[in-house]
């Protein structure tokens, strides 16, 4: 990645979007979703990583638990939001408003990627189930602990099968208390046995750390592997 880069942002129909791109040429497109402001320091980790030349999108300013979620479940604590599954809702603005402004605005990529962190890896992992738009799938600890996920991939098709799939985990995750999340770990590996037996290629990767370290690093890394397939 060159030193060189360009940012653009703007809003869209309540929703903040950023395009950074260091080329005019075309360039695979990364899109992410984001929980606020990470566009420059993620794009400072890929440089740092000297990932390919790509053209990063990044929209934030979804609801989070809701425009995130596959299908409505409780909520994981006390007095917090439940998660109220509206992620085809939100697809479907990404699909028809989003992804259309934005490709306005570049060369044609070759490809379009989709990544996240989180309950935004999860959205990832769960959108090809619905659109054949992205053709590379990161996603990088992806909240795979969500209720019925992995029934969901096993007896599932994709709409367009992703060319690969990177998926990554903190090695402290699955140390808690709360059940659900304490499955993270052993699902997200029935996960990658999953793709793999779709013949996807798929790399599972296991980090130092809990869910919140080095979470640009490890999207990053994420991007880096699957630009280079």
């Amino acid at each position: 990645m060159a030193e060189s880069f360009k940012t653009e942002i703007f809003e869209l129909d309540g929703k903040n979007i950023s395009i950074t791109t260091s080329a005019t040429e075309s360039l695979p497109l990364v899109l992410i979703n984001t929980f606020a402001g990470e566009a420059d320091s993620l794009w400072k980790e890929c440089a740092a990583l000297h990932c390919p030349h790509f053209t990063l999108a990044c929209i934030s300013g979804m609801d989070w638990n809701a425009d995130l979620s596959p299908w409505e479940i409780p909520p994981l604590r006390k007095n917090e939001p439940p998660f109220s599954g509206k992620a085809d809702s939100y697809l479907a603005f990404i699909v028809e408003q989003a992804l259309p402004v934005i490709l306005q605005k570049l060369s044609p990529p070759p490809y379009i990627a989709l990544a996240g962190y989180s309950l935004a890896g999860l959205f990832a992992l769960y959108a090809p189930y619905r659109t054949k738009i992205f053709s590379k799938i990161a996603a990088a600890s992806p909240s795979v602990w969500y209720p019925k996920f992995i029934d969901f991939a096993k007896n599932s098709s994709f709409t367009n099968k992703p060319e690969c799939i990177y998926l990554s985990l903190g090695d402290k995750e699955s140390k808690t208390k709360n059940q659900r999340l304490a499955s993270v770990q052993n699902n997200i590996i029935q996960l990658a046995e999953v793709y793999q037996s779709k013949n996807i290629t798929t790399c599972f990767e296991l980090n130092s750390g809990n869910h919140f370290t080095e979470t640009d690093l490890r999207m990053a890394k994420a991007i880096k592997w699957i630009l280079e397939k």
